[in-house]
């Protein structure tokens, strides 16, 4: 599907511009999927790990095929996609360090080597003992020049995930009703993605209601409360296809809703609508930013806006860069972001919107085609 010698090679350009000899990944990194195609497994709450568990990542150097290190469980029981012939496999009586030491020697002189902002400090603290004398970098801003813009391919992936979730709110939302619990809604929302074939949630779901009738803020996202009247229902969910994410959200009343609700509806619509119409090639994602909150401020509700409006999304849900007021990133064509403006205050009301818009020639395009008119049950 994808070309990873391709992506390679623009990586190893990029490395030569920084005088960078050579680059480390840890095996549980989106970045280290990008370029090789190695298959992350599912996120679980707690560590999932083996005996030498450290040394699981690959070295990519530009006059060599990555060289991959793993613990025997991972080449046994985690390479959904077989084991690459280029891999050096450390059993549990192993010397890891040595066998670890002797792949990254391979390579020859290193004078600055790259490695992931995400790398375990474990095998930090070995790559200075194979390379004293080393400068380490951060991988991260080399790579994410590359993932940041998205392929054709790439954004097709992407568009299947987000239309995935469109559809699950469609077979949902009716279902927001007085005495359903968030529970089942949530779980509902989570067999939907399965059952439409989401590898898995791409964060946790989340279903809470916000309004007149308790104090909950919106970093309350657990309960089995029932749902009760007068009440705005936020959904926040995320699919994954092929690897690639979607970040979706909604709110739906249940009653008839109050003039305020009906106005903070608005505000946080219009203010997603002008988030998008701010969107250009050279833009900085600052100023989508700052067009997106502008209109809930002089609306009156700035001090109840009180997140960024986004943030990139692809392989990993967040990326860089932020759609936030101190990233001043200018956009280009290819990059994927989320727009979520909401207005969360405890006790009054809770509103949220949020889909996927890619950065076009002639501006920004939503790929999300769920309504974003006013829906109360």
């Amino acid at each position: 599907m994808f070309n990873y010698k391709e992506r390679r090679e623009k990586l190893y350009a990029l490395m030569e511009a920084e005088g960078v000899d050579l680059v480390f990944l840890p095996k549980h990194t989106a970045d280290l999927d990008y370029l090789t195609g190695t298959e992350r497994r599912v996120v679980t709450f707690g560590n999932v790990q083996y005996t030498h568990h450290w040394v699981a990542g690959a070295f990519l150097h530009p006059k060599h095929e990555p060289k991959f290190v793993f613990p025997r469980m991972i080449v046994e029981f985690d390479s959904p996609n077989g084991v690459d012939p280029n891999t050096t496999t450390v059993s549990e009586l192993d010397d890891a360090h040595a066998k670890f030491k002797k792949v990254a020697e391979s390579f020859g002189k290193v004078k600055k080597i790259a490695v992931s902002s995400r790398t375990w400090g474990e095998t930090i603290m070995h790559i200075m003992q194979v390379f004293p004398d080393a400068t380490i970098v951060n991988a991260e801003e080399l790579v994410n020049k590359l993932r940041r813009i998205k392929s054709a391919e790439e954004i097709k992936q992407m568009t299947t995930a987000c239309h995935l979730v469109d559809d699950v709110l469609a077979q949902v939302e009716g279902r927001v009703n007085i005495g359903v619990t968030e529970l089942d809604l949530k779980t509902e929302v989570n067999f939907q993605m399965n059952e439409r074939g989401s590898k898995t949630e791409s964060f946790d779901t989340a279903v809470w209601s916000m309004g007149p009738k308790n104090n909950r803020d919106a970093s309350d996202r657990r309960t089995s409360n029932p749902i009760v009247g007068g009440m705005g229902v936020s959904f926040d969910f995320g699919s994954v296809i092929n690897g690639y994410c979607a970040d979706f959200g909604r709110t739906v009343f249940v009653g008839d809703p109050s003039g305020e609700y009906e106005k903070v509806y608005e505000l946080v619509m219009a203010a997603q609508a002008a988030g998008i119409a701010a969107v250009a090639p050279g833009v900085p994602a600052s100023q989508v930013h700052k067009a997106t909150r502008d209109v809930i401020v002089e609306g009156g509700y700035g001090d109840w806006f009180r997140h960024r409006t986004g943030h990139c999304i692809g392989l990993d849900v967040h990326e860089f860069p932020f759609i936030s007021e101190e990233d001043h990133t200018p956009l280009e064509v290819g990059m994927t972001f989320t727009i979520e403006p909401s207005v969360f205050w405890p006790g009054k009301v809770g509103v949220r919107v949020e889909d996927v818009i890619v950065v076009e020639e002639t501006g920004g395009r939503k790929i999300n085609q769920h309504p974003t008119a006013l829906v109360a049950n």
